[in-house]
């Protein structure tokens, strides 16, 4: 077996339709981890029966590759029942002293390794990295992707169909527990959205996507009652112009008619004239409409360009 990770060796069968989890040993080594890694990635978990915390990832491990729907495979491999294999890769450098030990292949070479019973979370971004190093992604970020297309085109039947998909998947997926919301307030149903946020994990709350609709959330419901006073503020302003609180305020109702620029530049004004105002507040506000719009949205990132000129001229 010292050509085990030769490149040059002959597949002796196709690894096309392959179990996505099997059982393997010496004599399938090459063909089910080497050969087939040449395809997709390949992890190798090293385990043994007397291994508790084998026991831990072993089934966390399969789901995370059952979720990858095929572009990732997994074999596992006792080591007490392939103490030559195990050698020879100890002699390679593997550190298979304790198990487990998950080897990651891709294109007939060793790519990443871990060892202990990680979580599952911790499971999923060790495998999302080895398919972006690959080339790919999980097949949440290609639904994801879809999910904001149809977002876009305006079909937000389909997003919610997609993102509500994905979170029955990954219960602990930020970004489509956010689409899903923010889908549900794009439907006007603000109280349903309101109940997919107050579900989240608590450790996915600080998120910058559930952040960011939260404060959607927020200033939808200030801006319906800023609106109906939005005489009142301008009035305000025409009679003085450093009126600072109906500046702000007329900012909000802005926001909520959906006239970003106008509302950010509102602010920019208000920063301009005072900034200090009432501890910062308009600067403070103008953060908020930056989390609730995403840093990408073109209304934050002219805003943002204001910001700094003004803050560091």
């Amino acid at each position: 077996m010292d050509t085990i990770l030769d490149p040059n060796r002959p597949n002796p069968a196709a690894t096309g339709g392959a179990d996505i989890i099997k059982d393997g040993d010496a004599k399938s080594f090459m063909q089910d981890v080497v050969q087939a890694s040449r395809e997709v990635p390949v992890l190798v978990d090293f385990w043994a029966t007397w291994c508790g915390p084998c026991k831990q990832l072993t089934p966390a491990l399969e789901r995370a590759v059952t979720a990858a729907q095929g572009r990732v495979r997994l074999v596992k491999i006792d080591i007490d029942q392939n103490r030559g294999l195990v050698q020879q890769l100890s002699q390679m450098g593997l550190p298979l002293q304790s198990v487990p030990t998950v080897v990651a292949f891709w294109q007939g070479q060793i790519a990443d390794l871990f060892q202990g019973a990680l979580p599952e979370s911790e499971l999923k971004k060790f495998i999302e990295t080895l398919l972006k190093a690959a080339g790919g992604q999980m097949p949440a970020a290609d639904l994801l992707a879809e999910a904001k297309q149809a977002t876009e085109e305006g079909d937000h039947q389909t997003a919610l169909e997609i993102y509500a998909a994905v979170a029955q998947q990954e219960p602990e997926n930020a970004e489509a527990l956010a689409g899903l919301a923010r889908t549900l307030m794009a439907m006007g149903e603000e109280e349903r959205a309101l109940q997919v946020l107050e579900a989240v994990p608590e450790k996915l709350r600080s998120h910058a996507e559930v952040a960011g609709v939260r404060s959607a959330l927020e200033l939808a419901a200030e801006g319906r009652k800023a609106r109906e006073r939005l005489a009142e503020f301008e009035n305000r302003l025409a009679a003085d112009p450093d009126d600072h609180e109906a500046r702000i305020e007329l900012a909000v109702a802005l926001n909520a008619m959906e006239k970003r620029a106008e509302a950010a530049e509102a602010l920019l004004e208000a920063i301009k004239r005072d900034r200090a105002w009432n501890e910062e507040a308009a600067r403070k506000q103008l953060l908020k409409f930056f989390e609730a719009w995403g840093p990408m949205d073109p209304a934050t990132v002219k805003a943002r360009r204001g910001l700094s000129t003004l803050l560091f001229r």
